[in-house]
Order: structure tokens, then sequence, then C-alpha cells
């Protein structure tokens, strides 16, 4: 894929050891993934289909996927006011479910809609990568047409040459 992701990997110099730099690399590339992002969607979407039934191992999830994202992307994860909105709504609705447990109806309609505001924000990394993709390609149909107008321009001027050529003989 060739569109820039929303965050960059954070590369800090007090962190020598070459293997949870590599874990962090990997993790990076994961997390700024279509199968991640699609991933998490349906996580969000099995989280409300079945909130009574098991939302707190989904909430669960969710502050692990979290807590994973804050150390791979470093101080870089919190510069996204989309990233800050989805950490705010995960660490909201965790604390719904642990300490409401016994009030889950009255406090359930809440937690759906947090959970399905997420959806807004894996949305929204969706288009933001198809605009890069599209600017991307708005760009290249640009230089090929500029390189297809310079070609032509030869040819006509190789045209006029050989027309010039076979006349003055």
């Amino acid at each position: 894929m060739s569109s820039k992701p929303l965050l960059g990997l954070s590369e800090r110099e007090s962190e020598p050891d070459k293997l949870v730099y590599s874990v962090r690399q990997r993790l990076y590339r994961f997390f700024n993934s279509k199968i991640f992002h699609s991933s998490i969607l349906l996580l969000v979407s099995l989280d409300v289909a079945c909130l009574f039934a098991v939302g707190l191992v989904f909430s669960c999830l969710f502050v692990l996927e979290l807590l994973i994202a804050i150390w791979v992307f470093d101080t870089e994860y919190f510069k996204s006011k989309f990233h800050i909105f989805d950490a705010a709504i995960i660490l909201v609705s965790f604390f719904f479910e642990v300490a409401l447990q016994g009030v889950t109806e009255e406090v359930a309609s809440l937690i759906i809609i947090l959970r399905l505001i997420r959806v807004v924000k894996i949305i929204d990394e969706f288009s933001v990568g198809a605009e890069e993709q599209m600017k991307a390609l708005e760009d290249r149909l640009a230089d090929t047409k500029h390189k297809n107008e310079k070609l032509q321009e030869e040819v006509n001027r190789l045209k006029a040459k050989l027309g010039s050529g076979v006349g003055g003989v």
C-alpha cells in the first residue's frame, strides 16, 4: 500500500534493545494495516451484538489494544485527535463495564453508543488512507500526461524532420 500511515513509529534513543525495536516495528506495520482496522471493526460489531454476554471480555481486549498501540506509537499516538477520542471511549466503556457491573441495563445503551462511535474513527482512518492513495494516483496521472505530451512533441518533431528530409532528397 502506497499510502502513508496516520502515525509514525517513535524511535527512542534510550531503547537500544534490537528485539524490542523489531517487535515494535512489526506491530507498527500491523497496526497500520487494513487487516488490523477491519479486525477492530469486526470486534466492535461483535461487541455490540454480544454486549450482555461478553461485554467485559471485549472491553479488556480494547484496553489491551489501546495499551499496545500506545507502546508501539509512543507519544505519536496522542498527536491524533481521533486516537485520543478513541482512547477515551475505550477507557470510559471499560470503567462502566467494571464499576457498574450490576447496573448493566441502564448503562448498556451508553456503552453501545460509545463503542459505535469507534466505528467513526475506523472509517475515518480508511478514508484518510483512500485520500492519500487518490492523491498519489492523481500525481501519477499528471506525471504520465506530462510525459505523454513530451513524447507527442518528440513524435511530431521527428515526423517533421522525416518529412523535410524526404522532400529535400
